[in-house]
């Protein structure tokens, strides 16, 4: 056989196979290539000297600049997850209910939300705000940052919600009916469980979404990391060496909520199995037991 088979394409044989490697080789060198010009351009500009990254072991550079940036980002990032989650819930769990109007008007609220772009919505609330004075001015920036993105997030996720409780075998629904439940008990204690579990890959993605676009608050004067790295950058002549490590610090960022997020994930699997198998041996009762069957074996 000449590979797996796939469900989304047949698998390569070898001519394929070899085409494939060899647009890949392809690729890589024109990214190295490119990659390459890149660097030697802002090598010339002496951006990559020893001077310009000996700013970064100076103690007073990280306080005065990097980490109340990097604490900005983290708040931001931080209120807007919580925020969208909540806001996400309701949404989602609305767009089903069975009264038509209630779900019309959160899908069209939802709909308008997803829609607007985050830096728009962000400029409008904060002149919004500014106007009618409903923040003090130190958290004038923060509030407009975190109320666009915990609607913008808050709408998509309100879809992946909505999502995964219809992506759930019918037969669910059916057996917390069958056993008397309301609408809100079954989606309480069977739905919502076992949906958030599905759907927590796509909930990771669009917190690491969250934490990227909060650094778009440079444009209402938000104090965030990038703008943080601006500022170290025109104050050091090293704007392209703030940039990458502010880059890095993202980066290990968005890797450590991952691996929170795929750790949580592995102990809610672990531990619904775990429930699943002490209850049907606490509430499994046998009536009846054929004649000379020990059913105590």
């Amino acid at each position: 056989m000449s590979g797996k088979a796939s469900v989304l394409y047949d698998a390569p044989g070898p001519v394929a196979r070899v085409r494939n490697i060899l647009y890949s080789l392809v690729v890589l060198a024109a990214v190295v290539v490119a990659g390459w010009y890149v660097y030697r351009g802002f090598a010339d500009q002496g951006q990559f000297t020893a001077d310009k990254w000996e700013p970064f072991l100076d103690g007073a550079v990280w306080t005065t600049y990097i980490l109340p940036g990097l604490e900005g980002t983290v708040v931001a990032a931080a209120l807007s997850i919580v925020f969208a989650l909540v806001l996400g819930m309701i949404f989602g769990i609305a767009r089903l209910s069975d009264h038509r109007w209630l779900r019309w008007t959160a899908g069209t609220i939802v709909e308008i939300a997803r829609a607007i772009p985050v830096l728009i919505l962000m400029i409008f609330l904060f002149a919004l705000y500014s106007e009618y004075d409903l923040f003090d001015s130190e958290y004038l920036a923060l509030g407009a940052v975190v109320t666009a993105l915990t609607i913008y997030n808050g709408s998509v996720i309100a879809e992946i919600v909505r999502a995964g409780i219809l992506s759930l075998p019918k037969g669910q629904t059916e057996a917390g009916v069958a056993l008397g439940l309301r609408k809100g008990q079954l989606m309480r204690l069977i739905l919502l469980p076992q949906a958030i579990t599905a759907m927590l890959p796509a909930l990771v993605s669009q917190m690491v979404v969250a934490l990227k676009d909060s650094a778009l608050g440079y444009v209402i004067t938000y104090e965030e990391v990038v703008r943080s790295a601006q500022q170290l950058g025109a104050a050091e002549s090293n704007t392209i060496p703030a940039l990458i490590v502010v880059a890095i610090i993202m980066i290990l960022l968005n890797v450590l909520l991952s691996t929170l997020a795929t750790r949580l994930e592995k102990r809610l699997r672990s531990g619904r199995r775990k429930r699943g198998g002490a209850v049907v041996a606490a509430d499994t009762v046998i009536t009846d037991a054929a004649p000379g069957v020990d059913i105590t074996k």
